[in-house]
């Protein structure tokens, strides 16, 4: 086997990555569905169950911001495996959780140790050839969205059957067998440097603040992510009442509609590639506005809202992976850092995001939380017109 052949993203290795990634992500979101069965189980308010959400992703961007950078000097193939095992056993700990307390503080270490996907996509980086990074990277990115999308099906399914503790027992055997599969998939890399760690997570700081365009893209794709969270919390809320009164596993089942965007995210990347990252960027902002105008107005119809959450699901990944993609071609040594910069912003803005809902739900329904969302994608848009002709050339600016 040659040098390239071990160390490219073979079709299969792309694929194990992207099934890895979906995996890993998909634990942030086995609660969405199932917040009013977790808050009859445990003797809560839905409104409080809805801090599960947001504790899990805060803990998710505390893992990207101490965890991630160590895979610009670790060795992956080591690294990648370990963090797997880590969420088996946080896992393992949300399932047997006594009481709604510790059910937060077991989902929050969740969230801090499932980040391997976010590893796994600056080492596809890594790996790709230059003139296939953009595909490669949006086909893993596509396995992410899948995961966040298929979680919410999977969950309410087997929570229907089998209780809402069941999700995370077979979450943690998932974990463990991705975890084996991957220390024999992921090939061994060159020897890095080795930096303090203090030093690696201050140059996280430090990328951000030497270059305008990652400042610009995180804030945009903060802000998009933090709709993407928005729309999804409420839309538990929205269909567990009147009129649909929908079961968790048809909630479920509703979020199957989004996988459009997976599609999207594989594609998309070679348009980074032809140099349209920048226009295609607004284009899919614009998409989303679009989605939340038709969410609003059909909230009471079912096939309107399935309309609308392709749209938000294909505008939303269609920007995160031109974003991501344009920051990988910053610094491809800092890979990993600046991938943690960029989700840590989406998962801060996501955690915001989640409890937003919560309020604008209890203060105008479903309404609220759509002219919620459309304010804030307003603002995206804004940022992005001010700046499309300077702020995000990412190949110029310094």
């Amino acid at each position: 086997m040659t040098a390239d052949a071990r160390h490219g993203m073979t079709r299969g290795r792309t694929l194990l990555f992207a099934v890895a990634g979906g995996a890993a992500v998909g634990n942030l979101y086995w609660a969405q569905p199932l917040l009013d069965e977790i808050a009859r189980s445990l003797g809560t308010s839905t409104t409080l169950a809805g801090l599960l959400v947001t504790l899990t992703q805060v803990g998710y961007a505390l893992g990207i911001l101490l965890v991630v950078p160590l895979g610009d000097v670790l060795d992956r193939r080591r690294l990648i495996p370990g963090v797997l095992v880590a969420s088996t056993a946080a896992l393992l700990f949300a399932a047997v959780a006594p009481a709604f307390a510790v059910l937060l503080v077991a989902l929050a270490l969740v969230g801090v140790t499932t980040v391997a996907g976010q590893l796994l996509i600056p080492l596809a980086g890594d790996l790709a050839a230059p003139d296939s990074r953009g595909p490669v990277v949006g086909t893993v990115a596509s396995g992410v969205l899948t995961g966040i999308l298929v979680s919410r099906t999977v969950s309410g399914l087997v929570a229907d059957v089998f209780g809402w503790r069941t999700i995370y027992v077979v979450a943690a055997v998932a974990a463990l067998v991705l975890a084996v599969l991957l220390r024999r998939a992921v090939p061994e890399l060159d020897r890095r440097d080795r930096v303090a760690y203090p030093v690696l997570i201050a140059s996280v700081f430090r990328a951000v603040a030497e270059h305008r365009a990652v400042r610009v893209t995180l804030v945009i794709s903060a802000t998009v992510f933090a709709v993407f969270t928005m729309f999804w919390t409420a839309l538990t809320f929205l269909l567990s009442g009147a009129p649909y009164g929908y079961p968790t596993s048809a909630i479920g089942l509703v979020g199957l509609a989004g996988l459009a965007g997976a599609v999207a995210a594989q594609r998309v990347g070679r348009l980074h590639d032809r140099g349209l990252s920048v226009p295609v960027t607004g284009a899919a902002l614009a998409l989303v506005l679009v989605s939340l105008v038709v969410a609003g107005v059909g909230s009471r119809s079912i096939v309107v809202v399935l309309v609308a959450v392709v749209l938000l699901d294909v505008g939303v990944q269609a920007a995160n992976v031109l974003n991501q993609t344009r920051l990988f071609a910053i610094d491809p040594a800092a890979r990993s850092r600046l991938n943690t910069a960029f989700v840590t912003g989406n998962f801060v803005g996501g955690a915001i995001g989640s409890a937003v809902a919560s309020v604008l739900w209890n203060v105008g329904g479903w309404t609220a939380v759509t002219v919620g969302g459309a304010v804030l994608l307003g603002f995206a848009l804004t940022v992005w017109a001010v700046h499309q002709r300077r702020g995000l050339v990412v190949t110029t600016d310094r």
